[in-house]
């Protein structure tokens, strides 16, 4: 299936709903797949959005129904806040327990008890809501295919064939009589077999399985690592529970690197597409991290002020702040990212810390020494062509060579070490964003570069 021209698609969209031709809207919208239906909610202005939705969900109402899923689950919500408690259950009704839980969370507080209430005979949509946020068992799928131990292979099936409701299968759950896991079986291992042999003859029992109050994080990560289609969701009893697809995977990888960016970034996530997010939402979201780093910047003048006297004394010295400093920052940046990165893909965990830290210290050694005799050439070379330093150009190239080595080795330790920092109390990695990082070793690095001046520079120009 090739995908749609989108501009065309739009464009066709608008004129349909500028000349209020209903029905060749609907015939236009009834054409297209679910993921296509939400790309043009996605890209309407609110009342044409509305508009559309309201068309389709009137004559259509799986089509709208699946199309709105596809949207992020608040842009979801609003299309249904304004009907009544009855007919959005019933909207809800069309859409797999998954898929209706988080437009559920995300209705008004008193609107969505009432749907809740409603839908309350929709048992797996209830028990997807106990679950915690951002949970295996709140994106957990609850329909399984799974069948008692005793089965036969036949059973299983015909037990298949007459699985039309499932959203998605693609592995057989073996349970016993109280419904406790005990193993898996593909299906295309179930179709060799003799339909007349037992489930548990063939099945296999080392099954790899997420628990409900798992982190939704790594859940996917584990469907990733095991090359998994799906994953079976067990409770605290190891009763099976739900099963994780490899579409909810996706869309938690999505939305997790989504959210990793815009902290990497030095800025709250945003819980909205940035066209979506209201403006003073953004600024807020913003505007709270740049005014706790640029708090922290603030010490950099501090710093600045009390290494003061040398300055004076010595003006030469304030010519290589920013190379100094800004060497730090960005090795602290990437090490940061580096660290951030892994921890995201499992590659390292907190017990890992000391064998990272044993080679973030030999990088930034190294680098530091390459950036290090890199300053002291551009020393040596403005002097030797302008005289820039004076007849004490030596120490100054020194005085830089230390000093970078010093900061760049200070700032690759401590951009590796914070995301460990962060996830050993349990807060997100990328929280440890890297203007976070940039900051910290901004301040540090203007007492490493000082500090080293005063040492190697005692006596002449100190």
């Amino acid at each position: 299936m090739a995908l749609p021209n989108y501009d065309v698609l739009l464009r066709s969209v608008a004129r349909l709903l500028r000349a209020g031709a209903a029905d060749n809207l609907l015939k236009l919208l009834q054409r297209q797949h679910p993921v296509d239906v939400a790309y043009i909610f996605r890209h309407l202005a609110d009342r044409d959005r509305r508009t559309a939705f309201d068309l389709l969900a009137g004559r259509d109402r799986r089509l709208a129904m699946e199309g709105l899923s596809e949207l992020d689950p608040e842009t979801g919500a609003s299309l249904l806040t304004y009907r009544a408690p009855e007919e959005v259950a019933r909207l809800l009704g069309e859409l797999p327990a998954d898929d209706a839980a988080p437009l559920i969370k995300h209705l008004p507080e008193g609107f969505s008890d009432q749907v809740r209430e409603l839908i309350r005979q929709k048992k797996e949509v209830g028990s997807l809501l106990e679950h915690a946020d951002r949970t295996a068992g709140r994106i957990m799928n609850p329909n399984i295919f799974a069948l008692p131990e005793t089965a036969t292979a036949g059973e299983a099936v015909a037990a298949l064939q007459r699985s039309a409701g499932l959203e998605m299968v693609f592995y057989l759950y073996i349970i016993d009589d109280e419904r406790h896991l005990v193993g898996v079986t593909s299906l295309r291992r179930l179709l060799l077999v003799p339909p007349d042999t037992p489930l548990r003859q063939f099945m296999a029992t080392e099954v790899i399985r997420a628990h409900a109050d798992m982190d939704q994080e790594d859940a996917a990560r584990l469907v990733a690592s095991y090359n998994l289609l799906a994953i079976p969701v067990v409770d605290d009893q190891n009763k099976l529970v739900g099963t994780i697809t490899v579409d909810d995977v996706i869309d938690v990888i999505k939305d997790e690197t989504t959210e990793d960016i815009q902290k990497l970034g030095g800025l709250e996530a945003l819980d909205e597409p940035y066209t979506q997010t209201p403006f003073w939402t953004l600024v807020k979201k913003r505007g709270r991290w740049l005014v706790v780093l640029f708090l922290g910047e603030m010490l950099t003048a501090t710093a600045m002020g009390y290494f003061e006297e040398e300055i004076a004394r010595a003006v030469v010295l304030a010519l290589f702040v920013p190379l100094v400093i800004s060497s730090g920052g960005n090795s602290g940046s990437q090490a940061a990212s580096l660290m951030i990165r892994a921890f995201a893909v499992g590659e390292v965990t907190v017990p890992d810390w000391w064998r990272v830290m044993r080679r973030e210290l030999l990088a930034g050694a190294a680098l530091g020494a390459l950036l290090g005799t890199i300053g002291l050439l551009r020393v040596t070379l403005w002097q030797q062509f302008f005289g820039t330093y004076g007849t004490h150009w030596v120490l100054v190239g020194l005085t830089v060579t230390l000093s970078l080595i010093g900061v760049v080795l200070w700032g690759t330790v401590a951009g590796s070490m914070l995301p460990f920092v962060m996830k050993r109390i349990g807060a997100d990695p990328a929280t440890s964003s890297a203007p976070f990082v940039a900051t910290l070793v901004d301040v540090t690095g203007l007492v490493i570069y000082f500090s080293v001046a005063a040492l190697v520079m005692r006596g002449t120009l100190l």
